[in-house]
């Protein structure tokens, strides 16, 4: 006998234990109810993914699981907050039980390593979709946002860049010795969510680069009216994309190339030696408008383009 709605949901999404003392009510009424302790303030954040859009047709569920959930925390992150409550909105094209179990385990095994309730959301039919609200706290008035940089900031990031889009490439046909590490990086990002709690009070601007490092550095200098220079040296590239980019002399991809979610912070010079989180210096902040990158000593313009769905 097929599952209903309300029995796919009890087995699959209903087992988790509630932890945090924010929520009141988790699954099971018309709505969940939390509480936001004095003090702090609520970051919500919601990101869908779409077959054949944002995955490949044939993901391996656990992945999808770990990484609809990731994505969602690593915005949470680039403001600084700690994640409690999610939920989770699931188009299903039809319901196939090891998918959903493999799913869940996905999903919960990222849940429970941070600490977070599923505590709601919803399930119809159609194409595969998968959607999270994820709900965060940050002390009032502390939250990192994108409007704060300042000129005379250097611009940092964490971890390597364009490993995500290697693994991009591998899947689209690139051959590569070693693609394990790439192909984690792509189909399971890691959200940085205690490094962004600790740049708070630390860091002027954070974003995490989801789209591509040139396009979301674009929207600080945007939003904070500000200009940068890169130093194309000075980015953390991985041994496999340099491999790459002498391959395939794309030495654009790493600038460009999303999935990463690692964070790209702006800290005052006075602040860089309060930082305690493994992190490289890429460039700084300037007050000329415009996105540059000095590459061999040569500034050349680039364009702060990000992928955008409807272009």
């Amino acid at each position: 006998m097929p599952l209903s709605e309300f029995t796919l949901i009890e087995r699959f999404f209903n087992q988790q234990k509630v932890k945090k003392n924010t929520t009141t009510l988790g699954i099971g009424d018309d709505c969940a109810l939390l509480s936001v302790p004095a003090g702090y303030e609520l970051a919500v954040t919601t990101d869908t993914m779409v077959e054949n859009v944002h995955f490949f047709a044939g993901s391996d569920p656990y992945q999808l699981g770990h990484k609809i959930l990731a994505v969602n925390l690593s915005d949470l992150a680039s403001m600084g907050a700690n994640p409690f409550s999610v939920t989770l909105a699931l188009t299903l094209p039809s319901i196939d039980e090891n998918w959903l179990q493999a799913f869940a385990e996905g999903f919960f095994a990222l849940a429970e390593r941070h600490s977070v309730d599923l505590i709601g959301g919803d399930t119809t039919s159609g194409p595969l979709t998968l959607t999270v609200q994820a709900l965060g706290l940050v002390t009032s008035g502390l939250a990192l946002k994108r409007s704060t940089a300042k000129p005379g900031d250097t611009i940092c990031v964490t971890g390597y860049l364009g490993v995500a889009g290697l693994g991009l490439k591998i899947k689209q046909g690139y051959h590569c010795k070693q693609p394990e590490a790439a192909l984690k990086r792509f189909n399971q990002p890691e959200p940085q969510v205690e490094i962004g709690q600790a740049l708070v009070g630390i860091a002027n601007a954070c974003i995490d680069i989801s789209d591509g490092l040139t396009g979301d550095i674009g929207h600080i200098l945007q939003q904070s009216r500000v200009g940068a220079c890169l130093d194309w040296e000075a980015l953390p590239l991985s041994q496999a994309v340099k491999a790459y980019i002498e391959d395939t002399g794309d030495w654009a991809m790493p600038l460009t190339a999303g999935d990463d979610y690692e964070l790209c912070f702006t800290v005052s010079p006075d602040k860089i030696k309060a930082l305690n989180i493994p992190h490289t210096k890429i460039g700084v902040i300037e007050s000329l408008p415009g996105l540059r990158l000095n590459k061999s000593g040569n500034i050349h313009p680039l364009e702060a383009k990000s992928f955008e769905h409807f272009t």
